[in-house]
């Protein structure tokens, strides 16, 4: 069995800690480890797995592949998407991708909690033989209360052991028929997880989306293999329809049934999903970072830079990073995607990126700004390196806080280390690198008359950049 990791989703509405460049499924929003991380760690205990195929965006490779060697994973394929096209696509270049049309393909998507491993293990061994059989599985999470964020599975008459025939998938019901479904036992939280031989869910595709899957064999066929990453053609994969599993197959072949699942599951959608599988203090607050709370209750309460104290509320979401603060009321908390759009409309960057910035090479952290100057502080890991580059519009001053640095300035190259320090003049070519077995900090001061991230002309990267 392969398991195929779906990375994709922007994740707005764990905004502003999740971003665009830096989506919630690489944060560590529940444990020490990132969502991409545990769930790959979840597998752990479990007989013949493969090694994973990832699917993610284009923007996130690095991360994706360094969290994945962090665990000690390394994938069989990471395959990048240029544009995203919903789910279908996605699971269609994986299994086109897979060793043979019968590997069985483990679909999870990066950005769940499950609390409770061993019915998780149970029910993937059940999906397993059933997939052998034919069937496309899904697993539908047996509902704790009426929810309304979800879709829903309908399930049909017994199958064999205690899978059942899909009768039905339905939309996120109101309250009240949400209620009825939970009160009528037929009805399964739609997880979005799935297994199917690679060959099966290809013939159920062609059979009723032709068009998805031939954009997806094209894109394949004219890809390109870059470092660790195959990189789909965006030209032809652009032409292929979006569209999710549950439309594009599921709904639509007699092979789909539905494993029951109780496991504590939860897809973490929002800042509201998030305080229901965090830990809590007496007043059922959770409470990450320096905070301090007087009379507050069954509130989630982030702080990520300063202190954040809370007085006198309930039912409050508080989220403070080093560059935004958000405050909602727990039950408005899916509205935080309009706050989202907003910042797209107006061209804000912290729509899409952290003031910290993560990059191949290691990290960066706007301290400061002004019209002519910026003050960065950058971490370089050992023995990585920036691209051989120049700028047409400002200088830069390099201070060396910790490490040892290698820098290329023109001709020459400098060996500095900590309190010692050098001038890289407008347009002169230069590079920095990281020659030690430490991480290397420095002090970047910017000066110029225009300090936008697009003004670097890269004669030679290691990342595949333009």
């Amino acid at each position: 069995m392969t398991p195929v990791i779906l990375c994709g989703g922007s994740g707005t509405r764990l905004w502003p800690l999740s971003r665009g460049q830096h989506p919630k499924q690489f944060l560590p929003l529940t444990s020490e480890h990132t969502m991409l991380q545990e769930t790959m760690l979840r597998l752990s205990g479990l007989g013949g797995l493969k090694s994973p195929i990832s699917v993610c965006n284009e923007d996130h490779r690095f991360m994706m592949a360094e969290q994945l060697w962090e665990i000690g994973v390394k994938p069989a394929a990471i395959i990048l998407e240029p544009v995203g096209k919903n789910t279908a696509p996605a699971v269609a270049v994986a299994a086109l991708s897979a060793e043979s049309e019968d590997e069985i393909l483990l679909v999870l998507p990066a950005d769940h909690v499950i609390t409770n491993i061993e019915p998780f293990h149970s029910a993937i061994v059940e999906a397993e033989i059933l997939a052998r059989q034919g069937y496309l599985v899904t697993f539908g999470i047996v509902p704790t209360h009426p929810e309304t964020s979800y879709g829903y599975i309908m399930r049909d008459s017994a199958q064999q052991g205690s899978s059942f025939k899909v009768a039905a998938f339905v939309e996120k019901p109101d309250l009240a028929t949400a209620k009825n479904y939970l009160k009528s036992g037929d009805y399964l939280w739609n997880s979005g997880m799935f297994a199917f031989t690679a060959g099966n869910f290809l013939k159920e595709l062609e059979k009723f989306n032709p068009e998805i899957l031939s954009a997806c064999k094209q894109a394949l066929s004219a890809a390109k293999t870059d470092l660790d990453f195959i990189r789909l053609d965006k030209t032809i994969f652009s032409t292929s329809p979006a569209d999710s599993i549950d439309y594009a197959v599921m709904e639509k072949t007699d092979k789909a049934v539905v494993v029951p699942l109780a496991a504590g599951w939860n897809n973490v959608g929002s800042w509201s999903a998030l305080w229901d599988v965090t830990d809590k203090d007496a007043f059922g607050n959770a409470i990450s970072g320096d905070v301090l709370t007087v009379d507050t209750k069954n509130s989630y309460i982030f702080s990520e830079n300063k202190l954040v104290t809370v007085i006198g509320v309930e039912d409050m979401v508080v989220i403070e990073t080093k560059d935004a603060v958000m405050i909602a009321s727990k039950d408005r908390v899916q509205e935080v995607k309009q706050i989202v759009d907003q910042l797209k409309q107006l061209d804000r960057s912290e729509a899409q990126v952290h003031r910290k910035v993560y990059r191949p090479w290691g990290h960066s952290d706007s301290v400061d700004t002004g019209d002519r100057h910026q003050t960065r502080r950058i971490v370089v890991k050992p023995g990585a390196k920036l691209s051989l580059q120049k700028h047409h519009h400002r200088a830069e001053h390099w201070v060396v806080v910790k490490g040892t640095a290698l820098v290329t300035r023109g001709d020459e190259q400098i060996l500095l280390t900590e309190n010692e320090s050098t001038y890289i003049p407008l347009g002169t070519v230069h590079r920095l690198e990281n020659p030690g077995v430490i991480p290397l900090e420095i002090i970047e001061i910017q000066s110029g008359s225009y300090l936008g991230e697009d003004d670097i002309v890269r004669f030679g990267d290691s990342f595949g950049r333009v």
